[in-house]
């Protein structure tokens, strides 16, 4: 029986949704949120499988309180799931520098900070699995998302790096990167007012903001199979590195990633040049 700590428990949202799978197998489930409070009808319908905690990942101290609680819950924890996280918009000059900070806080510094708590237990047992919830902004950047892009990009290197370092341990590591899904993520956009210092770019910040408020409750992505096929993924024999969910997600980081190999390919004899002639 595994024991899953899950952050970012809103609800509608891709945490309740591992949580949620997590239990149709039989797991037992730590979901964490800032305000749990909304979690308390959904909990009650699990009883002692569930256990519900406040935790706001910008506080290292919450964190290894609510590490502390899980593991004495239920002895330890099996899969991580660093689902925690939020995408403010803006150009990349003329984004308020307090947002820029909240964007790398909340998506890159607290990801790091769970892990460091979640890992010791893990490596102790030599077993567990960590997934790690990117974006396919961090394979590819957005128009009006560059601080988020560059974060996602920083998680992504990250989770890299992790993964060999801990395959010794026995301890597997998985970056997802989900596209447009019908969660709750966008559903913000329609009450926030634009938060740009610079007013070159407020055609296209507005144009961005409203492109994510015409799609709220149409995108394509459903997050009850993107969740089973991350669950799929970590199962298998070998599991991948990464995996995109969503077919525009798909598309677009595939069309990226070719993209970027026909320049490199283009400019090979530039960059083997730049190496001191042979011999020397």
């Amino acid at each position: 029986m595994k024991t899953w700590f899950i952050t970012g428990g809103t609800p509608g949202g891709f945490g309740m949704t591992y949580a949620d799978v997590a239990l149709e197998d039989g797991g037992n489930v730590v979901l964490t949120a800032r305000r749990p409070e909304l979690l308390e009808e959904w909990a009650r319908k699990h009883g002692d499988k569930v256990l519900v905690l406040p935790l706001d990942v910008t506080d290292a101290g919450q964190i290894r309180s609510a590490v502390a609680a899980a593991e004495e819950r239920f002895g330890g924890i099996d899969v991580l799931v660093n689902n925690a996280g939020r995408g403010w918009y803006g150009s990349v000059e003329g984004m308020a520098d307090a947002e820029v900070r909240k964007t790398f806080e909340l998506n890159f510094f607290a990801v790091a900070e769970v892990l460091r708590a979640v890992l010791p237990g893990m490596r102790a047992r030599r077993s567990g699995a960590v997934v790690n919830m990117s974006s396919v902004a961090g394979l590819r950047g957005v128009t009006g998302f560059g601080y988020y892009s560059a974060v996602k990009f920083a998680v992504e290197g990250l989770t890299e790096v992790l993964r060999e370092e801990v395959a010794p341990f026995g301890i597997k590591v998985l970056a997802v990167e989900p596209g447009a899904f019908r969660t709750r993520a966008y559903a913000g956009f329609a009450d926030e007012s634009v938060e740009e210092t610079v007013d070159a770019y407020l055609p296209v910040i507005e144009s961005v903001r409203t492109f994510m408020v015409g799609q709220d409750g149409r995108q394509a992505g459903d997050p009850y199979r993107g969740v089973r096929a991350v669950v799929a993924a970590l199962e298998a024999d070998t599991p991948p590195h990464r995996l995109v969910l969503g077919a525009d997600g798909y598309e677009a980081v595939v069309s990226r990633l070719e993209g970027m190999l026909d320049e490199l390919r283009a400019h090979e004899a530039v960059s083997r040049g730049a190496d001191f002639p042979p011999g020397q």
